[in-house]
């Protein structure tokens, strides 16, 4: 068999292995996507007038709108926690060992986790998506096109992630150092304009809040979902997704390729 029609069939089979194993341990999944939901009520139905207030919103529905696309791409930042633990897991309890000796397509190990991980991210934000649609959130002037735009956007920024996620599990000791370093991918987005915009922040924080890669995605996504400018946001994103994506497949890559001690 050639390698293209090997990699494909052994990819296959290792996404439908990860796929059973979150159907069968959905608890990891379930906690990380509390966090999101719990502060998109939080929010919302706590602070919700004052911040709309805040950024110059009439009623809570404007902060629905603005807060929304925020959560969205900090449910992508959640899930990937659950990446890096279970290809820690699997590094440590020697499946990825037994891997390596098996005649299987090496990438297709790798393949099989962010794929899985991707999957598992959309539908996490198609969860959360649907309770902001629920409590008020409306997008009535998206054109079909920039729906589409918007799920392509999420998916990028998924995949980008999931990379980075499957490195750190992979240089991780175990499960509970691979939860820790992943940390920031759920703590970026509560430092960035998720919440409130930048230029709201004090002058010395504006920076950190600004040059990171949730904030570009952020407001690339609010573009496309309700009308206001991208400007230069679009592209900034594409080219943290694309960076983000080459830095986490080498990375991982080479830990794997690396010999076993």
């Amino acid at each position: 068999m050639s390698t293209l029609p090997l990699a494909v069939r052994d990819s296959a089979t290792m996404l439908r292995r990860n796929l059973l194993h979150a159907r069968r341990y959905p608890s990891m999944t379930l906690n990380l996507l509390l966090t999101p939901v719990m502060l998109l009520l939080l929010f919302v139905y706590i602070f919700g007038s004052t911040m709309s207030a805040g950024i110059g919103g009439g009623d809570r529905s404007a902060y629905i709108a603005y807060l929304v696309p925020g959560l969205l791409l900090m449910t992508i930042g959640s899930t990937t926690i659950g990446t890096a633990v279970s290809v820690s897991n699997d590094m440590n309890e020697g499946i990825i060992a037994r891997f390596r000796t098996m005649a299987i397509h090496r990438g297709s190990v790798l393949f099989g986790h962010v794929v899985g991980s991707v999957l598992q991210a959309i539908v996490s934000v198609v969860l959360v998506g649907a309770i902001g649609v629920a409590i008020g959130f409306r997008s009535t002037d998206a054109t079909a096109l920039e729906w589409l735009a918007a799920l392509g956007l999420l998916t990028l920024v998924a995949l980008a992630f999931t990379w980075i996620a499957v490195g750190m599990g992979m240089a991780s000791p175990n499960a509970e150092a691979a939860s820790n370093n992943a940390m920031p991918l759920i703590l970026l987005p509560l430092i960035s304009s998720a919440f409130v915009p930048v230029d709201a922040m004090p002058g010395w924080f504006q920076p950190i809040a600004e040059y990171q890669p949730f904030t570009p995605a952020i407001e690339t996504l609010r573009g496309l979902l309700l009308g206001t400018g991208i400007g230069n946001n679009g592209w900034i994103t594409l080219a943290w997704c694309l960076g983000l994506t080459l830095l986490g497949y080498r990375w991982s890559k080479s830990l794997f390729d690396r010999d076993p001690k």
